[in-house]
Parts: structure tokens; sequence; C-alpha cells
């Protein structure tokens, strides 16, 4: 029950944090107008969604855990795909 508790609470931090990252790279996006920051603010989002959804699906909607693993590793593959992208391009 201890580790369920550590699980949820790391999740809930990942979540917010992944969230602000989000909300500040959107921001200096809107700002500046850059193509790089907007790509940065999706590559978090997806990120932070893959995380989200995760949950969801593990606690709320009981779905088998290895559909929720999955779930959340393909949005944080793709997530650091476009924060690569985001990096690398103009």
């Amino acid at each position: 029950m201890r580790y369920y508790t550590v699980v949820v609470a790391l999740k809930t931090v990942t979540l917010l944090l992944g969230g602000l990252v989000t909300y500040f790279a959107s921001k200096a996006w809107r700002r500046t107008g850059s193509p790089a920051l907007r790509s940065l603010a999706i590559g978090f989002g997806f990120v932070t969604l893959g995380s989200l959804l995760a949950g969801v699906a593990d606690q709320v909607l009981a779905m088998d855990r290895t559909f929720a693993t999955l779930t959340e590793s393909a949005l944080t593959a793709v997530g650091f795909a476009v924060i690569v992208y985001s990096l690398y391009a103009d």
C-alpha cells in the first residue's frame, strides 16, 4: 500500500511540473512566435498527457496495467521526439 501511495504522489508531481513546463513553453511561444518553442510546448504536452492518461487508465478505468504502461511509453516517446525536433529546428 505504501508503494502505491508513493507512485500516486510521484505521478501527481509529474503532472504538475509537466503542466507548468508546458504552460511556460507555450507562453514563451505566444510572446516570441518562435516555432521551436511551439514544438517544445507540444512535446512536453505529449509527455505530460501520457502520464495523465496512464494514471486515468490505471486508477479510474481500472484497465490492465500493461495497457497503461504502453500508453504512457508511446506518448512519452512521441513527446521526446517532438522535443528533439524543437531543439534541432530553427
